[in-house]
């Protein structure tokens, strides 16, 4: 994967733009990024799947959530 860095110098006023490829710890740390970032989505998603689903059997038996805070479940 290619990165562009950019720089700045304050006293010239010059900017500079550098491409380079990632080396090998920029490139397996990014990868340790994404699957962190994969899991967490998948687990908001299982999340939200399971409280559809006992919603959906809560509704089978007539009952909302508020209900059940109701009840104090």
């Amino acid at each position: 994967m290619k990165i562009t860095e950019k720089e700045f110098n304050a006293l010239t006023g010059k900017e500079t733009i550098i491409e380079r490829d990632e080396t090998a710890s920029e490139k397996k740390a990014r990868e340790k990024t994404e699957s962190y970032n994969l899991a967490l989505v998948a687990e908001a998603e299982a999340k939200a799947q399971a409280k559809a689903t006992a919603e959906g059997k809560l509704a089978a038996l007539g009952l909302t959530t508020d209900d059940l805070r109701a009840l104090g479940l």
